[in-house]
């Protein structure tokens, strides 16, 4: 379950309450009363990414790490100099449909065969590599936390880090690759203006970065409760089972002083308080899926639209244009991928936050 948290590991040593009316912590997030547990706020983002990266260093699986991580980012490089090829690929093809030149539409449905394939047989390369490195990751971690203490189903939280890191290294490639061909397409634009000529270096360039920043600084704002909701939501979860293991084990004390009524009670208040914090979960998510999808929607016709003016003007072809807007695509793509994970940056910065707290709650116990 997404909410595996650090009173998992807490529920095994906490003893037992004398009878059902222990004091209620129902108002109170998990971590302020949990035995042994550091509050999710005193790790800072540097030392969580800290923990995590020497934990890495002190697992008998770097060296394995590193190679496949270093072989993803050999495909990845390998897959964005195909993506450029691609990219180059428009131009032509586009073009002879214009012209209707069959013989070089023909040719150039060959050359997308062998460009395409070669692409195929990398992405499922990559995505091979990709779900091998989870495999190691969770391994790495739990060889990690056994010296500490193993909370169950700990290690699925490393999947999401891997693929946020591997797509984050894959935007920041294919940024790099297709930067230069979008300022270079976009060098000769020239725009008209009644008696007036002049160009802007780099227009689509400078149109793509202005079009994504505008769009993650809007993503962040709508997303940034997010990160407050879920760590909230997992606390409120291990409160809810720290509760149902203790009435467990103390049923017979329970049903001595006939507390059941006062019991039930207890646990449909940490009920209500995690529905509580779902639905406001549910609410912030759909306000930002309106964003999201909405820009998603916009940008199927963005590139077109951008560079349209300079076709309309006759100094851009077909081709020009539709290798243009490939192009503007590719960057983007690149430039949007916060927005298109910020959903996922939100789960996973409030995880990190709880598992890091978590690491460091054991690394001082044990010291």
């Amino acid at each position: 379950m997404a909410s595996d948290t650090i009173a998992d590991g807490q529920a095994e040593r906490a003893p037992p309450k004398t009878g059902p009316k222990a004091r209620d912590n129902t108002a109170l997030p998990a971590h302020k009363h949990e035995p042994g547990c550091v509050p999710l706020g005193e790790a800072t983002f540097r030392q969580q990414l800290s923990m995590m990266w020497r934990a890495f260093l002190g697992s008998p699986l770097r060296g394995l790490l590193f190679w496949v991580s270093f072989g993803i980012f050999a495909l990845i490089v390998a897959t964005a100099f195909g993506q450029v090829l691609l990219n180059s690929w428009n131009a032509p093809f586009y073009d002879a449909i214009e012209k209707k030149n069959v013989p070089e539409f023909l040719h150039q449905l060959v050359v997308f065969a062998w460009i395409a394939g070669g692409l195929l047989v990398l992405n499922v390369a990559q995505g091979w590599l990709n779900r091998y490195l989870h495999i190691k990751l969770r391994e790495g971690l739990v060889i990690d936390l056994l010296g500490h203490w193993l909370a169950p189903g700990r290690a699925l939280r490393l999947q999401q880090s891997a693929d946020l890191g591997i797509g984050f290294v894959q935007a920041g490639v294919l940024l790099v690759s297709f930067i230069g061909v979008l300022w270079a397409i976009s060098e000769g634009f020239v725009f008209h203006y009644g008696a007036y000529s002049f160009a802007i270096p780099g227009y689509m360039v400078w149109a793509a970065l202005a079009y994504a920043g505008v769009a993650s600084g809007l993503s962040w704002l709508l997303a940034r409760p997010l990160v407050k909701l879920n760590a909230d939501h997992y606390a409120r979860e291990a409160e809810l089972r720290v509760s149902l293991v203790e009435a467990s084990r103390t049923i017979e004390q329970i049903t001595v002083a006939q507390g059941e009524a006062a019991t039930r009670a207890a646990f449909e208040r940490k009920l209500a308080a995690a529905l509580l914090t779902v639905r406001q979960i549910m609410t912030a998510a759909i306000r930002l899926l309106w964003f999201t999808a909405g820009y998603g929607w916009v940008t199927v016709v963005a590139p077109i639209v951008i560079a349209s003016p300079v076709y309309f003007m006759g100094d851009l072809t077909f081709g020009g244009l539709m290798m243009a807007a490939a192009a503007f695509t590719q960057v983007h793509s690149s430039l949007r991928w916060f927005v298109d994970n910020i959903g996922a940056i939100a789960d996973w910065r409030a995880t990190l936050l709880r598992v890091a707290s978590f690491r460091l709650a054991l690394i001082r116990v044990g010291a």
